[in-house]
């Protein structure tokens, strides 16, 4: 199914939910809030649609989709306990309308505290049976075999060295290509701060969203995105310290009550990086244009990663 094929079918899909009276008068307007070709999410009032990625596997979804039912001082919680299907067998979820962070915002005042104790309540709670692995290996792995796609349909790019050897230094678990070690625990899975929203909008308390890759799984994983920026430079380290010391506050069992943080955080921390660094390589070949500030330190970090 196109994106042409689902915006109409998941519209229709909205407003039955938000106006379950087919003859009530509506005037609310729907709004495109992503659109790319494994996502589409829309707003209809205060409902939201998520159209999820094409070859989604609906039973390992809904069982993410109970297990956010499950925390709501964690999850916003789904508005269906199972996800419905668009023609074509693409699934769609229906949640609430939260209200995210504004990216025009103060960044000093980006919600770090409240990410660090929402993930460290998930991470604490024992995960339900039957919860699916985390995805997150899977995400890095599924970034690095695009990157490879876009450089065999292209000239050699020099950026493209350092992240391959980075990904290769990496063990087994980091690729997805060997069971995660360690007691497993619940895992969001691809935690940034576009990951949050205040629900009920506009000051109601921050919840995460996305459940896509939920499950069980190591648990620095979800701290490896600010780890890696931190350690490339692209976080100023006072939002580092907030993010760890709130974390380490609420109890957070993926790293040391006190001291060296860095033997937890350095596997899963690389793989954000080469993940990261694979994505943003891919688009810049794509669009046929060079590496911008951000994209040049990643790769720099992978450099010194394989290197090492």
């Amino acid at each position: 199914m196109t994106t042409a094929d689902v915006l109409p079918q998941l519209t229709a899909k909205i407003r039955a939910a938000a106006h379950p009276d087919p003859a009530a008068p509506c005037a609310c307007g729907t709004t495109t809030l992503a659109d790319r070709p494994d996502t589409t999410v829309l707003r209809h009032a205060e409902t939201v649609a998520k159209a999820h990625a094409p070859g989604t596997d609906p039973a390992a979804l809904a069982l993410r989709l109970a297990t956010a039912a499950l925390l709501p001082d964690v999850f916003l919680a789904p508005l269906a306990p199972t996800p419905a299907t668009l023609p074509g067998a693409r699934p769609v979820t229906l949640w609430p309308y939260g209200a995210p962070i504004d990216p025009e915002g103060d960044p000093t005042e980006a919600p770090w505290e409240a990410a660090a104790t929402l993930l460290a309540r998930l991470h604490r709670t024992p995960p339900p049976p039957g919860t699916p692995a985390m995805r997150g290996p899977a995400k890095a792995a599924h970034a690095m075999a695009r990157l490879r796609e876009t450089l065999a349909a292209s000239p050699p790019h020099p950026a493209a060295p350092p992240v391959l050897r980075a990904w290769s230094a990496l063990p087994g678990w980091a690729r997805a290509e060997a069971p995660m070690p360690g007691i497993p625990a619940l895992c969001h899975g691809d935690l940034h701060l576009g990951q949050l929203v205040r629900h009920p909008a506009p000051d109601g308390p921050w919840r995460l969203i996305d459940v896509d890759d939920l499950g069980v799984g190591v648990p620095a994983w979800d701290l490896a995105r600010p780890a890696s920026w931190y350690a490339c430079g692209l976080l100023p380290p006072e939002d580092w310290t907030r993010f760890l010391a709130a974390y380490r506050a609420a109890g957070g069992p993926a790293v040391p009550e006190d001291g060296d943080p860095w033997p937890a955080l350095d596997v899963p921390a690389r793989a954000l990086t080469v993940q990261t660094s694979a994505r943003y390589l891919a688009k810049a070949i794509a669009a046929d244009r060079p590496l911008d500030e951000v994209e040049q330190s990643l790769i720099d970090a992978c450099a010194r990663m394989a290197s090492e």
